[in-house]
């Protein structure tokens, strides 16, 4: 593959521009769920042989909620963020 052709193979991959707010819905409760799944397992029982499926197992649950709640607080969070923050 030539360097002139590879921008156009990724931007091929992309996704459209209308799924930011998803993505980074998934991509922010993905992360954010599993960094409280390690904390709160960890703090409530010892870290074991079977943590991480303890950890897993909480994750399975919490991320699917996570999504959610960021897709939901998203437009309230900008608004609070227009708020406290010059444009430019």
């Amino acid at each position: 593959m030539s360097a002139s052709s590879r921008p156009a193979a990724v931007g091929r991959r992309k996704l459209h521009v209308r799924a930011t707010p998803y993505v980074f819905a998934f991509f922010m409760s993905s992360i954010m769920a599993m960094l409280m799944c390690i904390v709160i397992t960890a703090a409530n029982s010892n870290i074991d042989g079977q943590f991480v499926r303890r950890v897993l197992s909480s994750y399975s649950l919490a991320m699917p909620i996570a999504f959610f709640c960021v897709l939901l607080v998203r437009p309230l969070v900008m608004r609070l963020v227009a708020l406290t923050v010059h444009p430019h």
